[in-house]
């Protein structure tokens, strides 16, 4: 699946679980991730729960539900690769939304993961 063309033309929204190092397992709401490449995905933290328990376990999946009628989107498993914080490129992918300047006193993360698999929202894809 071309993931970069995917999540330009798909609006929706998306939750990214993790799991501290005892398997206690956290959600949060989290927008489109920033495709990095073919195999690379990246999203924008702050220093808040999901961000540390990346730091104890590199294990992580998201689920991105389509906007609209029916149940359409994809699910990724992901394992953390490596992490930036506060640099010119976290800042260059910041949303229009956002100011692209540093936040006084607000850290954040560019944390990258490896895509391992990808399926559909629903179902096992296509070995189901």
């Amino acid at each position: 699946m071309d993931l970069k063309a995917y999540f330009e033309n798909h609006e929706g929204k998306g939750i990214l679980a993790t799991s501290d190092d005892t398997g206690r397992v956290d959600l949060a709401l989290f927008s489109r991730p920033h495709v990095m490449d073919s195999e690379t995905v990246a999203f924008i933290m702050a220093d808040r729960l999901t961000h540390h328990n990346l730091t104890l376990n590199a294990g992580a999946a998201y689920i991105f539900m389509e906007k609209g009628e029916g149940y359409k989107g994809v699910r990724l498993f992901l394992t953390k690769v490596r992490e930036e914080q506060d640099t010119d490129l976290l800042y260059s992918l910041r949303s229009k939304k956002y100011p692209s300047e540093k936040e006084e006193g607000k850290t954040r993360f560019l944390v990258f993961f490896r895509v391992e698999k990808v399926l559909p929202l629903i179902g096992a894809g296509e070995d189901e």
